[in-house]
């Protein structure tokens, strides 16, 4: 599913949304995949629950199977694409808190929780936010990782409960942006600065994408915008990877970036020192 496409349906659901008192899909919705010890999505040991549906079609997606809001079939590896299996099931908070608190035990002990993530999560708000809601009342740290690409209202509404949000930035020139992503990047500038002027503890997601996100110029306006703002001072450098490149040909998705090649340790040490110049904390990896 193309961008255009994506962002219809997202533009359908906030119609929905504003016809009702109360918000719809609060109780249910559709998820894709849980990981389980998840060392990579925020600190400690988390559970990771990924959400269907993302109004962005980056070039680097490794969750090509999240981008759909609906669950959708996919051949299964290995077998001449004869056999199918479904990705995306309906789930009820229940269900999902049923999961999650599974592995409170490690959590306690690693300063862990559960990090909501996508496709983009607020894609589903108000049942994202009653997960959110119901864990803090079960002492559950959260993290929610997100691009920044949704209507302020609902952003500032659904992410209120969250502990900790893992903010996506990617690249700083708005052609560009649009070109690999799909979407401008205004609105998510404004709606991290909306965050931190709420007061919420915030962790960077840089994509470290060869020939794209890597370029001098765009990593030194990235560092100097996040040095304006006393409480960013962390950035998680995520190194482009293949480990999606099955889940392109299943999907009979165009894979633009079949033939990049991942970037070198030398490339991704001088990136990192290039943040660590402005003062920044970098983990490479999350």
């Amino acid at each position: 599913m193309d961008y255009v496409h994506n962002l219809i349906n997202w533009s359908d659901e906030l119609s929905t949304l504003k016809m009702n008192a109360k918000p719809l899909h609060s109780e249910t919705g559709i998820i894709f995949k849980i990981k389980k010890y998840a060392l990579h999505d925020g600190p400690g040991i988390r559970t990771t629950i990924f959400l269907k549906g993302c109004p962005m079609v980056c070039w680097w997606c490794h969750n090509p199977e999240g981008q759909q809001r609906s669950p959708q079939n996919m051949p299964i590896e290995g077998t001449n694409h004869c056999r199918e299996e479904i990705i995306g099931c309906q789930a009820s908070v229940e269900q999902v808190l049923a999961e999650i608190e599974k592995d409170v035990i490690f959590y306690d002990d690693s300063g862990g929780g559960v990090t909501f993530s996508g496709g983009e999560p607020l894609m589903q708000a108000a049942f994202l936010k009653t997960l959110l809601v119901k864990c803090r009342q079960r002492d559950i740290h959260t993290a929610v990782d997100t691009t920044g690409y949704a209507p302020t209202p609902i952003m500032i509404d659904t992410l209120q409960p969250a502990d900790l949000i893992l903010f996506d930035l990617k690249i700083m020139d708005a052609n560009d942006h649009q070109r690999y992503t799909g979407v401008t990047n205004t609105l998510i500038f404004e709606n991290l600065e909306h965050l931190i002027a709420m007061d919420k503890r915030i962790r960077i997601r840089f994509p470290l994408i060869p020939g794209i996100t890597d370029r001098d110029a765009n990593i030194h306006r990235l560092a100097k915008y996040i040095c304006r703002f006393d409480g960013l001072r962390e950035i998680d450098l995520l190194p482009y990877h293949h480990n999606a490149d099955a889940k392109y040909n299943r999907l009979n998705i165009p894979n633009r970036l079949k033939e990049l090649q991942p970037p070198s340790k030398a490339l991704v040490q001088t990136v990192k020192e290039r943040f660590e110049h402005y003062e920044l904390r970098v983990n490479i990896g999350g």
